[in-house]
């Protein structure tokens, strides 16, 4: 089908302007209103309408107008980080939606299935999902899955048919039709779509592919539990000011007001936000480092990773594989020979002729090549033959046939190629032979080759035998083939080995070939290889002391793999592995962090896998670990400094009352500080650089919490320094004689610079303050100017000093404030020192 063009570029993007998006109908997305009631359904959002309201019912209607005001901005700020969220979001469910390999302008393109549209032209392999309903116009051995559709569990098979075909239904043997959501198990195919989204099979049946919703993750359900631990405390004070008030001075509206301030100084409703921003910007930016999040957990696990399990092909090399050697009854030829020799041609004829007739698999694309710039015009391709019958890999077979009828020959010819063990064994080669062949294998492996064996056989009569090696098989030769590691990837490795990481490769290839890459790439090969057929003769304890120093694994199957990572998972190690077949994803889902290939790999191996990578690059899985252990630093500062300047705002509403003095908080300035903390929770500490050193300190216990206790008690303790600070501050005014509004206003400055210092604080573990205020962070900068900016208009601007309750301000009471905030900023790095943090 090397003669298709398919639609034009233009024409696809007409009719996807025309017909919409491939996709079934799903829940609708966001609207500017559905955001705001669920602003308005939040608790703070509530409080702050509540005391503008009581604030009207006692005439004071400029603090009621404050309070509304405050209730604009901060639905202003809700809109946009939901517009902000909403617009990450869906630049990754683009990225998300399942890939199709489709032909466009000639050539093969792949595209994100939403946007496959009537008329494309799409080629299924075995592991792909079928994007839309489309008639076959080549199909070569192959079976689709169509239990989503018609509840069989038994794969179908399928056969050519032609664009005028009329559609059927789903099920049944022998159709010429593949349906959306269908899985190909086996073979390959070339499809015209001709319906696609709702229009589908699968959309006319009303079937609808939704996430299935998955259970908290443990750091979700830590963050429910703190929130219900603030708010139930806070609603509690909150009731019992309020008795206070009502019972004690029969101020029952001012002691709602005091109740209502305190519950939204208690009231950690930015942890939610914290999470989700963090999440999803987190999948943003490892997006941009070509990594699709499919599962927003996986950030958590990913600074935990202890062992990183690779494939070799692709992965640590860029799987373009040219022939590097031939050889053929003790003849050799190698890639610096210019001329071809005549005993060298009927092994890339039959090469050829077992691998696919419109090949996608590099080795295969390399004979192809191959033959065509030194076999043209001879009589060794045969465009015209047919495939008769083909017999695929097998676990216990690692080789594969394919049957030609010939058209100038009575008989049928089969070529085989695959392992060399494997093509020994079909061609019952004696010891002597075995012993040549082992020889000759082992000097191309040790150059870092991949080695194929080639053989054919001739056939007359039927039915074909039930398996390959029912064929009388003569030895061909052998083909070794290069492919050139990754630039890059020795570095990759070496920054995994600093940062605690082993990494070890598990391939299919052979065990010379494995330790010869293995080598090159930087890897630790000092513990030897373990071969596939030696891993099946372990038991659990003997595979469990060997993968302990192993870093290789060759010749290794499927379900060995599956078995070598929970093998490691047994000794406590945090696995992240690498896959992109359909036999793939049992392992990809064992593991703690599943990574599937997002260019050579099937939809499968995907959708079984937690991250995809979509360039295939090792180099890609390092910047995702990098950048999982800063997503995971970044976290856990935003969540320390919210624990930390919730303490002193709470405090500082509840103290009055205990001790007699003038209240120095209202709903008002509460609200002001809100408009700090949001953003700052939210992007200030979502942007900050990674800390120093990231890559080389040891990954850290997955079953550790975010706030462990010790980062609780030193939040808590932060907050309480600052809480001392500025009510002492407060206190040590009313002393001196201050008025009352001068002093609150000098403590709201102090209190706002305090936090400030907790920012500061906690803007880096173990880092001097001049370090970290030259780190960039143009978030935190924006804030702070937008902040003072702020401040100095309440102050500046006499009715809304008034509204604040507020005094002007001396110059030195606002150096006395501004000094609490580095007195707050000193003692903060103190406690850090002190504690090692």
């Amino acid at each position: 089908m090397t003669d298709i063009v398919g639609l034009t570029e233009g024409e696809a993007a007409a009719r996807l302007r025309r017909e919409c998006y491939n996709e079934l109908p799903q829940a609708k997305r966001r609207t500017l209103l559905d955001t705001v009631l669920e602003v308005c359904r939040e608790p703070m959002f509530q409080l702050l309408l509540a005391a503008g309201l009581i604030y009207l019912a006692l005439g004071s209607l400029g603090e009621a107008l404050m309070l509304l005001g405050f209730v604009v901005v901060t639905l202003a700020i809700s809109i946009v980080q939901a517009q902000r969220s909403e617009n990450v979001l869906e630049a990754l469910r683009d990225l998300a939606s399942p890939r199709a390999l489709v032909i466009r302008d000639g050539q093969r393109k792949r595209i994100a299935g939403r946007e496959v549209v009537r008329g494309d032209v799409v080629l299924l392999s075995e592991g792909d999902r079928v994007p839309a309903d489309g008639a076959l116009l080549d199909a070569n051995d192959l079976l689709t899955d169509e239990a989503l559709l018609t509840g069989e569990s038994v794969p179908v098979r399928k056969i050519a048919g032609g664009p005028d075909t009329m559609p059927a239904q789903p099920g049944g043997d022998d159709l010429p039709f593949v349906f959306a959501g269908t899985m190909a198990v086996r073979g390959q195919g070339t499809a015209l779509v001709t319906a696609i989204g709702a229009a589908s099979e699968i959309g006319r049946i009303g079937k609808a592919l939704r996430e299935i919703e998955s259970e908290p993750t443990p750091l979700r359900a830590q963050t429910r539990r703190l929130v219900r631990l603030f708010t139930v405390t806070g609603f509690a004070l909150s009731a019992a000011v309020i008795l206070l008030y009502g019972l004690g001075r029969g101020e029952w509206l001012a002691g709602v007001l005091a109740g209502i301030t305190l519950a939204m100084a208690m009231l950690p409703e930015e942890f939610p936000l914290i999470l989700t921003v963090f999440m999803v910007m987190g999948a943003w930016r490892l997006s941009r480092h070509r990594v699709l999040t499919r599962r927003a957990a996986t950030i958590e696990a990913l600074g935990a990773a202890t062992v990183l399990c690779t494939d070799k092909t692709g992965t640590l090399t860029l799987n373009r594989m040219s022939i590097a050697e031939l050889r053929v009854a003790g003849a050799v030829w190698t890639a610096d020979q210019a001329e071809l020799a005549e005993p060298f041609h009927a092994l890339i004829e039959f090469a050829i002729l077992a691998s696919e007739r419109d090949p996608f698999d590099p080795m295969e694309k390399a004979f192809r090549e191959f033959g065509e710039r030194h076999l043209f015009g001879t009589e060794h391709l045969h465009r015209k033959w047919e495939l008769a019958h083909e017999y695929g890999l097998a676990p216990g077979m690692l080789a594969m046939s394919h049957v030609w009828k010939a058209l100038d020959r009575a008989h049928y010819v089969i070529a085989a190629k695959g392992a060399p063990e494997a093509v020994a064994d079909l061609c019952h080669l004696d010891r002597d032979e075995l012993a040549e062949l082992r020889g000759s294998v082992e000097r191309m492996a040790a150059r870092g080759m991949r080695v194929l064996g080639v053989a054919e056989a001739s056939f007359s009569g039927e039915p074909w035998p039930r398996t390959q090696h029912d064929f009388a098989f003569r030895f061909v030769g052998l083909v070794g083939l290069a492919d050139p590691l990754r630039p890059g990837i020795r570095a990759a490795i070496d920054e995994c080995r600093a940062a605690g990481i082993k990494v070890a490769m598990i391939t299919g290839d052979y065990p010379t070939t494995a330790r010869a890459i293995a080598e090159q790439a930087g890897l630790d090969v000092g513990g030897g290889v373990i071969v596939g057929d030696e891993l099946r003769d372990m038991d659990d304890d003997a595979l469990a002391r060997r993968i302990a120093s192993a870093t290789i694994f060759a010749r290794i199957t499927a379900d060995q793999k599956l078995r070598i990572v929970d093998a490691l998972k047994t000794k406590g190690e945090v696995v992240a592995m690498t896959g992109d077949g359909v036999n793939d994803a049992p392992s990809l889902k064992s593991a703690h962090i599943g990574i599937a290939m997002g260019g050579r790999g099937t939809d499968v191996a995907r959708e079984a896998a937690a991250l995809v990578l979509l360039d295939d690059d090792f180099g890609s899985i390092v910047q995702a670990v990098r950048l999982g252990r800063r997503i995971y630093d970044n976290l856990q500062k935003a969540m320390s400094f919210t624990i930390a300047v919730h303490v002193p705002i709470a405090g500082l509403s509840l103290l009055p009352l205990l001790v007699g003095w003038p209240p120095i908080f209202t709903p008002v300035h509460i609200a002001f500080l809100e408009l700090v903390i949001d953003p700052v929770c939210a992007f200030v500490f979502e942007a900050e650089p990674e800390e120093h050193g990231l890559m080389r300190r040891r990954p850290r216990d997955r079953n550790a919490p975010l706030l462990s206790r010790r980062v609780i008690t030193l939040s808590f303790l932060q907050g309480a320094s600052v809480l001392a600070m500025v009510a002492s501050f407060f206190a040590a005014l009313l002393d001196l004689g201050v008025a009352a509004p001068e002093a609150r206003g000098a403590t709201f400055v102090a209190l706002i610079a305090s936090n400030f210092a907790l920012i500061i604080g906690n803007r880096a573990f173990g880092t001097s303050i001049a370090t970290v205020l030259r780190r960039p962070n143009p978030a935190f900068w924006g804030i702070l100017c937008a902040t003072a900016a702020l401040l100095a208009a309440v102050f500046a601007v006499a009715p809304i000093r008034d509204l604040f309750h507020f005094g002007a301000l001396h110059i030195v009471t606002v150096g006395a404030a501004l000094a609490v905030g580095i007195a707050a900023l000193i003692l903060v790095e103190t406690m850090k020192a002190m504690t090692g943090r």
